[in-house]
Formats: C-alpha cells, sequence, structure tokens
C-alpha cells in the first residue's frame, strides 16, 4: 500500500478508460504515468538546510529591525543577496523548485515547497531596499525579483498539483481491482483535485507582484506618482500580509496528514514570521505616536506666553 500511495502521490497523467459498469464506475482512471525517482538522500538534507538557513537569516534581520530603528552597515550590505527573495537565494528555489519532483525523501517539496514560496513573499514584503539603489538599479532589482517570483510559482504548482491530484484520487475514490493504480470514481477527476484549494499561482502572488510593481512606480516617480496611487500600494500591503496569513492556516489544517509535526514546525515558523512582522508595524505606530506627542510638547514649551 505504501509503494500504491507513493505512485499515487508521483502521478503525472491519469488516463480515463472505458468503463461498462456505469452505475458503480462512473468514471474509471489509471495511472499512464509518474515522475522519476526520487534524487538521493543528500539532495533533500541539502535542501532542508539551505532553507532553514534562510529563513533564519530572514528571522534575525525581523528581531533586529524590531528591537533597534537603525540598521546595522553589515545588514544593509548583506541582505540584500542573502534574503530568499535576493538575487542569490531566489535563482536557488527557483532551481529547487523545477527539480522538486524529486526531491521526496524526508524533505518533500509536495508538502512544504509552499512554505518557502511564503517564505520568499514574506522576505520580498518585508525588506525594501529602496534607500540603497538609485533608480534604475532598483527597478531592475525589483524587477527581477518579481520575475523570480513568477517562475517559482509556476515551478511549484508543477510539484503540488500532481500531489493534490494523486491525493484526491486517492481519498475520494476506490480501488478497482484491474491494477494497482485503478481507480473507480463518481465524478472526473481534475487537475489539482477538488481536495486541497492552494495554488502557488494564486490571488496571494499576484498582490505580492502588484506590490512590487508600485514600488517600483513609486521609486521612479517619487513625489510625482500621486497620493492614490501610494494608498493603492499601502493597501495591497495591508491585503498582501492578510492573504499570506490566510494561506499559512490553510496549509496548516487542510494539507494531506504526511509528516504532521515537521510540518507544524515548518508553517508554525512561517507563522511566526507573520506575528514578528505584526509587532514590528504596532511598534513603528507607537514610536510615530511618541514622537508626535514630544514634538508637541516641545512646541507648547518654546510658544510664549503672551500677557494682557
Amino acid at each position: 500500500m505504501e509503494e500504491i500511495h507513493a505512485t499515487f502521490f508521483k502521478c503525472i497523467s491519469w488516463q480515463m478508460e472505458e468503463n461498462f459498469d456505469t452505475i458503480n464506475c462512473p468514471y474509471h482512471y489509471v495511472c499512464d504515468k509518474t515522475y522519476p525517482p526520487n534524487y538521493p538522500l543528500f539532495v533533500d538534507i541539502l535542501v532542508l538546510l539551505f532553507t532553514t538557513c534562510s529563513y533564519f537569516f530572514t528571522l534575525v534581520i525581523v528581531i533586529m529591525n524590531i528591537i533597534s530603528r537603525k540598521e546595522k552597515i553589515f545588514l544593509i550590505q548583506s541582505k540584500r543577496f542573502l534574503l530568499p527573495s535576493g538575487p542569490i537565494s531566489l535563482p536557488l528555489i527557483i532551481l529547487i523548485f523545477a527539480k522538486g519532483h524529486q526531491i521526496n525523501t524526508i524533505f518533500p517539496l509536495s508538502c512544504f515547497g509552499p512554505a518557502i514560496l511564503l517564505l520568499v513573499l514574506i522576505s520580498s514584503l518585508s525588506f525594501d531596499n529602496e534607500d540603497d539603489y538609485n533608480d534604475i538599479k532598483y527597478t531592475f532589482f525589483a524587477a527581477s525579483t518579481v520575475s523570480g517570483i513568477l517562475h517559482a510559482s509556476l515551478y511549484l504548482d508543477s510539484v503540488v498539483l500532481p500531489y493534490y491530484t494523486g491525493y484526491d484520487a486517492l481519498m475520494s475514490s476506490t480501488l478497482s481491482g484491474e491494477c494497482a493504480t485503478c481507480v473507480c470514481r463518481k465524478e472526473a477527476l481534475v487537475v489539482g483535485g477538488k481536495l486541497v484549494k492552494y495554488k502557488g499561482w494564486s490571488m496571494t502572488t499576484f498582490f505580492v507582484v502588484g506590490v512590487l510593481c508600485l514600488r517600483i512606480l513609486c521609486k521612479i516617480y517619487g513625489e510625482n506618482v500621486g497620493k492614490f496611487v501610494s494608498r493603492i500600494k499601502v493597501l495591497m500591503e495591508r491585503l498582501s500580509w492578510v492573504l499570506i496569513s490566510l494561506d499559512c492556516v490553510y496549509l496548516m489544517v487542510y494539507l494531506p496528514q504526511e509528516r504532521v509535526m515537521l510540518r507544524v514546525v515548518v508553517f508554525g515558523g512561517i507563522f511566526v514570521l507573520i506575528l514578528l512582522h505584526v509587532l514590528k508595524e504596532a511598534c513603528s505606530q507607537i514610536y510615530m505616536m511618541v514622537y508626535v506627542v514630544e514634538n508637541l510638547r516641545l512646541a507648547s514649551m518654546s510658544t510664549p506666553i503672551q500677557t494682557a
């Protein structure tokens, strides 16, 4: 049964065959093609180490930004490249997703690939290097991040959609007995199945990409961009965080019950970054209120008292 389950999850093509029992088996499917065998164990270990280092690097920078309003010099220079959305880590993540069908031993990307994509989205929203670049360099950097996010989303879907399709075929069907993967269904099998609705190429990804594009416009045109565009950008940023939070909670609850403890740890870590972002925004609002109150107090003290 374990081999049958593995075949279901790695199936590329489900072929619908003719069946004469239209009452008990209106739709009869068989797995026609599967992905190649998995890579050796050390590949999963390298991917696990890489994603773990990327996560903790992001976590450290977020905590330092909350503790101190002034970033350290070495972080200003290094975070451009070492963050998950940076020009070094993001191409590696795209390569990992492109080969994700065969990374499925101890750290299956079919389960944890969405968490890596959420980490990239959080990184791109949290850290904006606008002050570190001129207009041309910032535009190139942000545009490459947009392209990388879209490519990563597409490659992730090529990994998770066959997994979700196999999960639907396994849970919502009955084995017909004609072959190891022959199943009978009451309804047609669709790509991605109907049990898990998460997609990498989703509204969340498009909102984050939209935020990055608006940041490019604001950087190029500056104050001439207008208050309306600036407000749209702020609104889209907040909606992006809401969508990321909803995706994180959904993936923790509705993914197939596989490697449950590791899944809780992975998505729990993503949720910690979301909570830290909320804390950072709250601290920023408090700092702003204290600054305004202090200015008003100094202004009142410096105003001369007029007597009649």
